[in-house]
């Protein structure tokens, strides 16, 4: 297959996303091999019924895309013998102590709680199996977080991370705030926040530039607009629907603003097994680690979620058929995806319907980005699904 076919494939795919009845405002997607993108395209608009088309370096919030790379500034700390994947999490954060684990909620809406069996350790906030979630994830968070005014995670607050375990630590796979916490510890051992400690040991080394928690007033001028669709599909701009800037915190679960070729430069990156065009970003073997299952001795399988704010999420799952677990810190197929992707590979998404793959074994990965809510939306997800496919088809 040449590459101009494959490029026309691949066109038509983020075409048919946008143009289709129903489509998305605009998408931006990538793919890559160990040395550089092979596709680049971008087709619609950043936001519906304005004259700005979507372009390569239109600018993203990348929400759960984010959680990678907190944990690359993880493992860096692990590399160095800074701390142990086996400590216990309040060794360094002290707060997280203070969770408690739901015992639901008495006859006045108020929660019951008591305290957890045992200590959250940094592991299971790798491996989301420390009992948090996030609340438009769980209607008991959401409850929870009602009865005692917690703010929502968009905040971007400390605040924000300081709610309920719905299960004891090491019980299973939740998806939420862990990662947050977990940048909360990286801070508090590099003694700076969190973007300047990846500017310093993942940006800077990679050459990534239209990348930050606070944007760049470029990088705000090539803002993608989120977009809601609602239950009847009708879709309408949000334009004022931004994370704080600057955020309280700089959070490591969702908090990034990017460009998807910025992104591509932290594909590659793990593509070759943590060497950049500047200088070593991670040792081959922490890589290997990151890619390996963390859950699969724990009996504990990855599965889907049931939204309870419909106007986030939709409910889903990825290749429901598929068993998947996780690594640190990205989801791991553990059969042979449909799309082409072959057991062992990494993926992740963003709330705002923003997806990527790394498939180490073949040397190629990809990101598809488009900012529309609910998640798993009903035209960006099966294109992102679709573009891969053909990745897969024509490579």
């Amino acid at each position: 297959m040449t590459q101009a076919k494959m490029k026309s494939a691949l066109d038509a795919v983020l075409k048919q996303t946008v143009e289709r009845h129903g489509g998305v405002p605009g998408v931006v997607a990538m793919a890559t091999d160990r040395h550089d993108n092979f596709y680049e395209g971008a087709v619609g608009t950043r936001e519906l019924g304005k004259d700005s088309p979507m372009t390569t370096d239109s600018v993203f919030a990348i929400f759960s895309t984010t959680k990678a790379l907190a944990g690359v500034c993880m493992m860096q700390l692990v590399e160095g013998g800074k701390i142990s994947l086996s400590d216990p999490a309040g060794k360094y954060v002290p707060e997280i102590d203070e969770l408690q684990v739901l015992d639901g909620f008495d006859d006045n809406g108020q929660p019951k709680t008591r305290p957890p069996k045992r200590k959250i350790t940094v592991n299971d906030l790798m491996l989301h199996t420390s009992g948090l979630c996030y609340e438009f994830f769980s209607a008991d968070d959401l409850n929870y977080r009602a009865a005692k005014k917690i703010p929502t995670i968009v905040s971007s607050t400390f605040a924000a991370i300081r709610t309920v375990l719905l299960h004891d630590p090491g019980e299973r796979w939740t998806y939420g705030v862990n990662i947050d916490w977990l940048g909360r510890i990286v801070e508090q051992q590099r003694g700076k926040r969190l973007g300047e400690v990846m500017k310093d040991r993942i940006f800077d080394p990679l050459g990534m530039k239209d990348i930050a928690f606070t944007m760049s007033d470029s990088m705000a001028q090539r803002r993608v607009t989120v977009h809601d669709r609602a239950a009847d599909g009708r879709v309408t701009p949000l334009p004022d629907l931004v994370l704080p800037q600057p955020p309280e915190m700089d959070c490591a679960g969702h908090g990034l603003y990017a460009t998807v070729g910025e992104y591509m430069k932290f594909i590659r990156m793990i593509l070759s097994d943590g060497a950049g065009p500047n200088g070593r970003v991670l040792k081959s073997e922490t890589v290997t680690a990151m890619s390996r299952d963390g859950l699969v001795d724990m009996g504990i399988s990855v599965g889907g979620w049931v939204t309870s704010i419909p106007s986030l999420s939709n409910t889903g799952e990825f290749f429901p058929a598929l068993d998947k677990g996780w690594g640190y810190t990205f989801m791991i197929n553990r059969e042979d995806a449909p799309s082409g992707r072959p057991a062992g590979s990494l993926m992740w998404a963003g709330l705002g319907n923003l997806f990527f793959w790394i498939d180490r074994k073949n040397g190629i990965g990809g990101y598809w980005a488009s900012q529309i809510l609910p998640f798993q939306d009903a035209a960006s997800y099966p294109g992102f699904v679709e573009f891969e496919t053909a990745v897969y088809h024509y490579r």
